[in-house]
């Protein structure tokens, strides 16, 4: 497995209790699949624990950011992510990948449905930005699943993206709020509403992300209506 060293560029909040890391590659010939990911370690932190100095993170950006990419991930009070939290820009951190094999499928004419809860967007959030910048003919529906608005990352930058390329189509819901100004979905992802969005479940390739217990319900129920497992793939975020 390839190893790089790459400093920490640039943090912020991209929604409540999430965050952002930027990662400056522009002294290596690194690359990588939007949806894969990557395991990052971090040398002699200032704070460590059980858990220990390894998390793997899906990249959030796109491969055509050919200087810098982005991961981002719940934060929690474990040492790894506080000290993540507080490192100085510049400092270096062990990149080993890249890693996965869910990555946008070759044939354009086929549909991809994303189903995406929590920070399980960062994969997707990479895959919308490169077939956007790069004018794939792929169709996506992205199904993107938060208890609330605020908790809902990356939102101003699907919207746009879902503005400027027509075969996009966004989908947000939140399950814990009844928030007027919220001019999309509420709750689960469900057969009424998958229906509603993809008439036809027999063409797309599924894509899922997010939490164990989400992604088992969305598989369990895709395949319950029909939905052949050589069409779905997913990843799981465990812990974040």
């Amino acid at each position: 497995m390839a190893e790089y060293f790459f400093p920490l560029k640039d943090r912020n909040e991209v929604a409540e209790g999430t965050m952002a890391f930027w990662f400056d590659t522009s002294a290596s010939d690194f690359t990588f699949e939007p949806g894969q990911n990557a395991d990052f370690t971090l040398i002699d932190p200032p704070k460590t624990d059980a858990e220990g100095n390894t998390r793997a993170f899906s990249f959030a950006s796109s491969p055509h950011h050919r200087d810098s990419f982005m991961i981002a991930t719940r934060m929690r009070p474990t040492a790894f992510k506080e000290s993540l939290r507080s490192l100085p820009l510049g400092t270096k951190i062990k990149v080993e990948g890249p890693n996965g094999n869910m990555v946008l499928h070759e044939d354009g004419s086929r549909p991809a449905v994303l189903l995406a809860a929590g920070i399980g967007i960062t994969p997707f959030r990479g895959m919308l930005e490169w077939a956007t910048a790069k004018k794939l003919p792929h169709r996506f529906t992205l199904f993107y699943s938060n208890r609330t608005l605020a908790l809902t990352a990356f939102l101003d930058d699907l919207e746009a993206w879902s503005k400027r390329n027509p075969n996009i189509r966004l989908v947000p819901t939140i399950t814990d709020s009844k928030d007027p100004k919220w001019p999309h979905e509420t709750g689960r992802v469900d057969e009424d509403m998958l229906r509603r969005h993809v008439p036809d479940l027999e063409k797309p390739i599924f894509y899922l992300a997010g939490p164990p217990a989400m992604v088992e319900a969305v598989k369990n129920l895709l395949l319950g209506l029909g939905v052949s497992r050589d069409n779905v793939r997913f990843e799981i975020f465990s812990g974040y």
